[in-house]
């Protein structure tokens, strides 16, 4: 299991593929709706992308709770740990 750390890394990369942007500008407190307005289509490849590369199975609604990209990385950490 990665470790949070890991994980940050590989969200934010994720985004950054997804979205065009640097891995620098997507911080844990950025807002991907408020910041770069993202769509459903963007948000699910984000969400099939980090899929693939965490070998676990992703919610659509693990992905649209998450206010910031800190709390996507808590939801997906708490996933991996096997907590709801």
């Amino acid at each position: 299991m990665p470790t949070r750390e890991q994980l940050a890394i590989a969200v934010r990369k994720t985004i950054s593929d997804v979205l065009g942007t640097e891995i620098a500008e997507v911080q844990e407190q950025t807002s991907l709706e408020t910041d770069y307005g993202i769509d459903s289509l963007e948000l699910m490849e984000i969400g099939a992308r980090l899929e693939r590369t965490l070998n676990l199975r992703i919610e659509v609604e693990d992905l649209t709770r998450a206010r910031t990209v800190g709390h996507a990385i808590d939801l997906l950490d708490a996933r991996l740990a096997g907590r709801p």
